[in-house]
């Protein structure tokens, strides 16, 4: 039977469906395993979600994952993790984005070449290369991997650069709120929590993800934190009050947890000197979500480290972004503390899964984000124009 490491992984269950002259009738269900009790599990199908009873069950296994997402489980995500991180400038070229934000972050001033531009792929090019121009921004395009790999051919061609490769990475929800899942990372027991928070992931500071190993959650799949490279959850961190923000605590030092619909004063100063200031257009990225939460620590009264929540693409998906511990106060879980936080948060608002991006370099926050259940949707690099 199932155990609580089998949350967050394909299944497939047998279960009894009914009774037709004294002999039991089953059907077979495939699907990513969100939550397991004493009573029920619950499977993210590709109809929906399937709650059964466990007293239904005959039989349930884990199975192999899919070897990749599906092109639209790529496209739903990139284009979830745009609404994420909104830039306030943008252009189109048939399904193609065109982003600007006074060139703050690479996600919020690229091209995002998903679908079909209208135009043959020379003169899509063309046209990102001169719109880009035209604002006085060097040309960039973010190509997801392998639905974008054609684009990626063409700018070879022309010799664009590229920039490391950053993994999309996914998890479902009850995997990062569960105690087990918190517990991995409270930077007490492993000597790693906040260790490599801080450290880059992608250049942007949002979550959704980008990335792409084999073992893909397929399109069910989500989750999210992004490329800043945060600590584990903390086994310790309570759940938020109302969806509204609220404010949490525990024994680490009197730590205290906010969620706050605005960043106050502290928490953009944070963000300025990890992103290299904060110009207007920055502004409008971090707030113009319908749904999005900032997540302050205050250690001893004092600010010791942010994070970013934000639930968009229909409200499936969570983005975390933007984690961050000052460097005087890691090891203590704080990121962690955060990540779980937002995830309550982001469970409340009925996200189902989170996204977030690490460059694959990172070695450190890969090896943390795969402790706390998640793993690599798909890959993106962004490319740069020659000048």
């Amino acid at each position: 039977m199932l155990r609580q490491q089998d949350v967050g992984h394909r299944i497939v269950v047998r279960r009894i469906v009914g009774i037709r002259e004294g002999r039991p009738q089953f059907s077979d269900a495939l699907g990513e395993l969100v939550e397991l009790s004493e009573t029920h599990l619950t499977l993210a199908t590709a109809q929906g979600q399937l709650r059964v009873p466990v007293a239904q069950v005959h039989r349930a296994k884990r199975v192999p994952p899919t070897r990749r997402p599906t092109a639209a489980a790529v496209v739903a995500l990139e284009r979830a993790a745009d609404e994420a991180w909104p830039a306030p400038t943008r252009g189109r070229l048939g399904d193609w984005l065109l982003r600007s934000a006074e060139g703050w972050t690479g996600r919020a001033n690229s091209a995002l070449p998903i679908g079909d531009p209208d135009r043959p792929l020379a003169a899509a090019v063309d046209a990102v290369e001169r719109w880009y121009a035209e604002l006085g921004q060097p040309a960039l395009i973010n190509t997801p991997l392998p639905l974008a790999a054609p684009v990626g051919a063409e700018l070879d061609a022309r010799g664009w650069g590229t920039r490391p490769p950053v993994l999309v990475q996914t998890a479902p929800l009850p995997v990062l709120t569960s105690t087990s899942a918190g517990g991995l990372a409270g930077g007490r027991g492993n000597g790693r929590g906040d260790g490599v928070a801080g450290a880059a992931a992608d250049e942007q500071g949002g979550g959704v993800v980008g990335g792409q190993g084999g073992a893909a959650a397929d399109e069910q799949g989500g989750a999210a934190a992004d490329e800043q490279g945060g600590a584990a959850a903390d086994g310790q961190a309570g759940a938020t009050g109302d969806g509204q923000g609220g404010a949490t605590g525990d024994g680490q030092g009197g730590a205290i947890v906010e969620l706050a619909t605005a960043p106050s004063d502290e928490w953009l100063a944070i963000a300025a000197g990890r992103k290299g200031g904060l110009p207007d257009a920055a502004w409008h990225v971090l707030t113009a979500v319908d749904q999005v939460r900032f997540a302050h620590v205050y250690a001893d009264g004092t600010l010791a480290a942010i994070g970013r929540g934000t639930v968009t693409g229909q409200g499936r998906w969570l983005g975390l972004s933007l984690i961050e511990v000052l460097p005087a106060a890691r090891r203590q879980g704080f990121a962690g503390r955060v990540i779980h936080e937002l995830a309550t948060w982001g469970a409340s608002a009925g996200a189902t899964h989170a996204f977030l991006q690490v460059e694959q370099r990172n070695t450190a926050a890969v090896t943390l984000y795969q402790s706390l259940g998640l793993v690599t949707h798909h890959t993106y690099l962004t490319r740069v124009a020659p000048t």
